[in-house]
């Protein structure tokens, strides 16, 4: 079972790099890696559960940030509008985009991140997501709102870019004028 010491934290090395394209179709071994980050997600959103095990509440978790350089990435939510969401994905991409940016009112945190981070994180407002599922099959999923930005968080990680690194430096909630606020 994963738990919060298995994920590794800021400034850990596979945080900060690029990782590896991963074999389809799947083997066993990254299919379970996959099913267990699941889970995680899962638990950490049931709180008896989360309280029992000291879990902090996930919506997804990439391969790196169990230090693991893979392209492997779990997510598990439901947006505001009661859309359930649950994927293991494997080597996510997002293959377009759209021009207006969004960003989280509240802003973005990260299990990886044991401090508040102040600031607007800007990103597309609706993206265009192509992946393999955990059964092999090709998915093409589009995205916008909570939904697009939870996703384009996590394919961040696989790339070595932090949600602070989108966080303008030298005026944290500075929004671009086609960047719309997500409550």
């Amino acid at each position: 079972m994963i738990t919060m010491k298995d994920i590794v934290r800021e400034g850990h090395p596979s945080l900060e790099m690029s990782a590896e394209e991963v074999e389809t179709p799947l083997h066993h071994e990254d299919r379970e890696l996959l099913e267990e980050m699941l889970t995680f997600l899962k638990n950490s959103q049931d709180d008896e559960i989360a309280r029992k095990y000291d879990l902090r509440a996930g919506v997804g978790l990439a391969a790196p940030q169990l230090g693991i350089n893979k392209r492997l990435v779990a997510i598990h939510f439901e947006d505001f509008n009661g859309k359930k969401y649950s994927y293991g994905l494997v080597n996510p991409k997002i293959v377009s985009h759209s021009v207006e940016d969004a960003y989280l009112s509240s802003g973005e945190g990260c299990l990886s991140v044991d401090r508040t981070v102040e600031g607007y994180v800007i990103r597309h407002a609706r993206i265009t997501v192509k992946a393999t599922d955990m059964d092999n099959n090709p998915l093409k999923l589009r995205l916008k709102g909570y939904a697009a930005i939870v996703f384009q968080h996590e394919i961040d990680h696989l790339n070595g870019i932090m949600f602070y690194d989108r966080i303008n430096s030298k005026n944290p909630f500075a929004t671009p004028d086609n960047a719309k606020a997500i409550d």
